[in-house]
């Protein structure tokens, strides 16, 4: 155990900041931090968005479900996975584009902006802020496209919005080691090791909110997956030319 892995183990979502803004220098240093992430290719097929606007980001945190810590925080940022500058770079290069619309270039375009995106929430957090991931943006990801501008050719994944914690908290109980490593092939795991970390995370509710709530784990995802959500993205990016072929 070290300094790093200490800091990564230690991780939790913050949902409360003081109402202080970033400086310019915290900023470019979390975009650095961001674009130092591997990359497949060196393409670094993503942008970041930072949203300083209040009247931009009361509309983000309405699509994101109401989330006050979208307006009041340090920075709001979004993560675009960005294939327009790809097409830009081909055509002023005279090349065809004729890999612009995959799948797979999809792809790699959202893996390196979460690879990206998770650099800026350790840079973050190893600065003393607190950050929490915002998928809520895809509820509406057009209209979110529309406000940000962002054109054909890349799509807006989640946003990070990154502070001054109000408080400090605790991490929330991950699952055990032994049902998220796999030796060699995908093993089927013991309904055992679900049953435990059931209760685990029952007690974890049960304590942080004096009884209010006290599901489990496998109660969250069971309903989860009873109502298909969000139908409007598989149009959206297809609207965009993206994942096509």
């Amino acid at each position: 155990m070290n300094q790093t892995t200490e800091q990564l183990l230690s991780h939790y979502s913050v949902r409360a900041f003081l109402d202080k803004p970033l400086s310019k220098d915290q900023i470019r240093l979390l975009v650095e931090s961001a674009q130092a992430a591997s990359t497949s290719n060196f393409v670094q097929a993503y942008s970041i968005i930072g949203v300083s606007d209040p009247k931009i980001r009361k509309e983000l945190a309405g699509i994101a479900g109401g989330m006050s810590y979208v307006e009041k925080t340090g920075q709001f940022f979004v993560f675009v996975a960005d294939l327009n500058r790809n097409k830009q770079i081909a055509e002023s290069k005279n090349e065809n584009p004729a890999s612009l619309e995959t799948t797979e270039k999809m792809l790699v375009a959202i893996i390196d902006a979460a690879l990206a995106a998770q650099n800026m929430a350790v840079a973050a957090e190893s600065m003393g802020l607190g950050i929490c991931y915002i998928g809520g943006i895809r509820n509406d990801i057009k209209r979110v496209s529309e406000l940000l501008k962002i054109p054909e050719h890349a799509i807006p994944l989640f946003g990070i919005t990154i502070g001054y914690p109000e408080q400090n908290s605790a991490p929330k109980p991950r699952m055990p080691y032994q049902l998220v490593y796999h030796e060699n092939e995908y093993q089927t795991k013991e309904t055992a090791l679900y049953e435990a970390y059931d209760a685990t995370i029952s007690d974890y509710y049960t304590n942080r909110t004096g009884g209010a709530r006290n599901e489990t784990w496998t109660e969250q995802i069971a309903l989860g997956m009873k109502k298909p959500t969000r139908l409007d993205i598989k149009a959206f990016i297809e609207a965009q030319k993206l994942g096509l072929k």
